[in-house]
């Protein structure tokens, strides 16, 4: 049975505050409480309207950006300067915007292969948590496709069963290309998970995801369920309308 928390904004507009305030209440949280704030971004449409706003003159005040250090859940084969690239979204819209340092964010090096890349994320995310077994971000912020992949474990891919590393590369026969991702146990390590979802073309994978039978391997975002932490799925009414667990 999968444990969640909703939380539903009227409209698009709406959902994107709600998802900003949410961030500067961690931010302040895990700054003040472990001097710093780690969070993991996720790619899409949402997420960059969201970044747009947290660098803008409403919120960018809002937060001590010089700790805050950022990080993906999964990444495309491609260079960092790619239209189709996560990090050149988030980079765009808002570390440049904020002027984040460049020591404060860790991006996928999907310029090499993916294999090479998971391994340096790997490498990369054990060396900021301290060689702990798999990362502890304190937000990780997750979409939902129109399939029910989440981050780049997608349906019937081999990265859904890897149960022991934190990063893996992943092939995408959808796509015809690799994928590398945070695997499930890294994602569900995290303190606080918000699954970022709008749309009224959301609606039925949402039931299906949420109150439909468990079949992860088909619904990788089921597999989605906070280890020690809190998991909450942060939709506008759009995406909410089939739910009939509200």
């Amino acid at each position: 049975m999968l444990t969640y928390q909703l939380d539903i904004s009227p409209d698009a507009e709406a959902l994107t505050h709600r998802i900003a305030d949410l961030f500067v209440e961690h931010a302040r949280q895990a700054i003040a409480e472990r001097g710093r704030f780690a969070v993991a971004l996720s790619g899409g449409s949402t997420p960059k309207v969201l970044f747009e706003m947290l660098a803008s003159d409403a919120y960018r005040q809002q937060v001590d950006w010089d700790k805050v250090y950022f990080f993906w859940g999964d990444e495309r084969s491609v260079p960092p300067d790619h239209k189709d690239s996560n990090f050149r979204m988030a980079r765009e819209a808002m570390l440049y915007p904020l002027d984040i340092a460049e020591t404060n964010y860790f991006r996928i090096m999907t310029e090499n292969p993916a294999d090479a890349a998971a391994a340096d994320y790997r490498e990369k995310l054990s060396r900021f948590f301290e060689q702990a077994e798999f990362p502890r971000f304190d937000l990780l912020y997750l979409g939902m496709g129109d399939d029910g992949h989440t981050a780049s474990l997608f349906p019937h891919t081999t990265a859904l069963h890897e149960r022991s590393l934190s990063v893996v590369e992943n092939w995408v026969d959808k796509f015809n290309t690799w994928r590398v991702t945070l695997t499930v146990p890294a994602l569900n390590n995290a303190r606080n998970i918000a699954f970022l979802v709008s749309g009224a073309n959301k609606a039925d994978m949402l039931v299906a995801v949420l109150e439909g039978t468990y079949q992860p391997e088909v619904l990788p975002s089921q597999l989605i369920q906070a280890h020690d932490g809190t998991l909450t799925w942060m939709l506008d009414a759009a995406a909410a309308a089939k739910l009939t667990k509200k």
